[in-house]
């Protein structure tokens, strides 16, 4: 990819992030953490143990992010959510331990139901 289209793909995404709504935020950092996951599973079943480890790492971040911004003062909502990051983070754990793409693609699974029920809320908070 040429410098200049990378550099037009990161500004679009900035203005993206930055035109955001919360909601939408949340569904941007589950495209993140799925994209990287995607990466790690395809390194892990080449082979590619570095490349593997940096980005399941980096998907890791982003679920610890997820997980340590949760407003435990919402309730019930949020107390389910850190047991499935905190399951998630172990499962990748598992996956690095074992070499395992099958862990990480569930992980990814997950995650993508997750940003499903947040791009539903974010839709209707949108609406009004």
């Amino acid at each position: 990819m040429s410098n200049v289209a990378t550099a037009s793909q990161l500004a679009y995404r900035r203005g993206e992030v930055l035109a955001a709504t919360p909601g939408q935020l949340v569904v941007l950092l589950y495209d993140g953490a799925r994209r990287f996951l995607r990466q790690a599973s395809m390194a892990m079943r080449a082979g590619e143990v570095e490349r593997g480890h940096k980005t399941l790492r980096r998907a890791e971040m982003i679920i610890g992010h997820l997980d340590n911004t949760l407003d435990f003062e919402q309730g019930e909502i949020a107390q389910r959510l850190h047991a499935i990051y905190t399951f998630c983070l172990s499962h990748l754990n598992a996956a690095r331990m074992g070499q395992d793409a099958t862990k990480v693609d569930e992980v990814s699974e997950m995650l993508g139901e997750l940003r499903d029920a947040w791009a539903q809320v974010a839709a209707e908070v949108e609406q009004g």
